[in-house]
């Protein structure tokens, strides 16, 4: 039962976090401006950089939760160690989707216009187009945790052959 309640709990920790990680995200990205054009919204300049910034804020700062996330859970999982790294993955994932949802949910009001050729309409949304950062936390959070315990491990079989002294 044990395990059951440190994965449950990895996950459900992690899900949260993705609320303050999308509302830190949609503050600090910067959103991309469509327009309304034949009843399809597309992005006003092709040319921005605020779709690639959106993600690299994104990937920024989900992979630093990832790392936190990853060394915290190694300092208290004990003997415990799969089914908290198993929670981190399926947490980072989780986080990862709730933050995207928060973000990109946030703002993104129409603006509407009357011109001489009809109705104009734009809006500013921010969204994600590089949809493999979305793993960036799961994989960061699971890596770190098991490169530590790597880490730590090869130590002691070496600390036990006798090859290096123990710390």
């Amino acid at each position: 039962m044990r395990p059951v309640k440190y994965f449950g709990g990895t996950v459900l920790l992690l899900a949260v976090l993705g609320v303050p990680a999308g509302f830190l995200w949609s503050f600090l990205a910067p959103r991309t401006r469509y327009v309304l054009y034949e009843g399809v919204w597309r992005v006003a300049d092709p040319n921005t950089q605020a779709l690639i910034a959106a993600d690299g804020y994104f990937a920024l700062i989900t992979a630093t939760i990832g790392l936190v996330a990853g060394l915290v859970a190694y300092r208290r999982a004990g003997d415990d160690g799969l089914p908290i790294v198993l929670g981190l993955g399926a947490g980072g994932l989780a986080g990862s989707a709730v933050a995207f949802l928060v973000g990109s949910s946030m703002g993104g009001e129409v603006v509407r216009a009357a011109t001489s050729a009809g109705e104009f309409a734009t809006r500013d949304l921010l969204g994600l187009t590089a949809k493999g950062v979305l793993v960036f936390w799961a994989v960061l959070a699971a890596g770190v945790f098991w490169a530590r315990e790597f880490a730590v491990t090869y130590r002691e079989r070496k600390a036990a052959d006798g090859s290096i002294p123990p710390l």
